[in-house]
């Protein structure tokens, strides 16, 4: 591993001058704009984005020195070969899923925690220490825009994912975690797995978000990260359903028609690379689909 002692070595791997990383450390503001994301369950996602200058030091950041930081094997997201249906995969058929949800998780964690854990003492001197912290860190938050703050998540939460995932080892439950969204699985008391969690994240700073507690059943649709795990890995059907009659009047409109009748403000272009992405993705699970190979290929005609 290397060990930062001097400014100049990390000049040299980052990319970028003392100057220029001092500049806008000391000038944040300025090199963040806010922006909102509408959520899936409704409301909106504060995300602080970056300008180019920022983003450049953060993608460098994470490539060259948050890489070889620990992640545990729970944590799904953020790493190579992770995906929402990898995650789904360790779940499948199981007696009880149980799926619980950090509150705030990128608001809540601390400058503290980002310095102590992925800019550690061992590795790097105080003021680069702080220097980094600060590139990564913006009104006492993780900002969720920033391409270093996944990496620094799994960092952060690397000996909680241990830790539980030790425990529900010794106890024959499947533990994952996709970001904020944690998921067990198995033959349990879901009561005892929900206090130990509490209790552990609380020694973190961090807090269950008890409004989005779910207990999945036998008889129930069980669902992680979107996709279900009953019997075997499938999409909802819900979620088929919709994007199918999206593709039906896309087809019998017109692209841009159709986007006029839904009100939508987006372009066509826009558009027609989330059908695409929305088609990729149930063909991962279902390659042999017909009418969305068909959809595909069209959509791939129109571009």
């Amino acid at each position: 591993m290397i060990v930062y002692r001097e400014l100049s070595s990390l000049e040299q791997d980052l990319g970028f001058s003392a100057r220029t990383l001092y500049a806008v450390s000391n000038n944040l503001t300025k090199h963040y704009h806010e922006t909102k994301l509408p959520k899936k369950s409704g409301g909106f996602r504060k995300l602080s984005v970056p300008d180019q200058v920022l983003k450049a030091m953060q993608k460098r950041i994470t490539e060259v020195l948050l890489i070889y930081m620990p992640v545990s094997r729970y944590a799904m997201a953020y790493r190579f070969g992770s995906s929402t249906i990898q995650n789904a995969r360790y779940h499948v058929g199981k007696q009880i899923v149980l799926k619980l949800d950090i509150l705030h998780f990128f608001d809540s964690i601390r400058y503290s925690d980002v310095k102590d854990k992925a800019f550690p003492t061992a590795i790097y001197e105080e003021p680069l220490r702080i220097l980094l912290t600060m590139l990564c860190y913006h009104k006492d938050a993780l900002p969720q825009g920033a391409p270093s703050s996944p990496a620094i998540t799994n960092i952060i939460l690397y000996e909680f994912d241990e830790q539980i995932g030790q425990w529900c080892r010794e106890r024959n439950i499947t533990y994952t975690r996709y970001c904020d969204d944690m998921t067990f699985s198995g033959d349990f008391d879901p009561a005892e797995v929900i206090c130990l969690v509490r209790q552990e994240l609380k020694k973190l700073g961090f807090l269950l978000n008890e409004q989005k507690t779910r207990i999945q059943r036998p008889g129930q649709q069980q669902t992680v990260t979107g996709i279900v795990v009953n019997e075997k890995l499938s999409i909802p059907s819900d979620y088929r359903r919709k994007l199918r009659q999206e593709l039906y009047y896309c087809r019998k409109f017109g692209m841009q028609e159709h986007l006029q009748r839904t009100g939508s403000e987006i372009s066509a272009d826009t558009y027609r690379r989330q059908l695409m992405g929305k088609i990729n993705y149930v063909l991962q699970l279902t390659p042999d689909d017909r009418d969305l190979l068909q959809a595909k290929e069209w959509l791939s005609n129109e571009g």
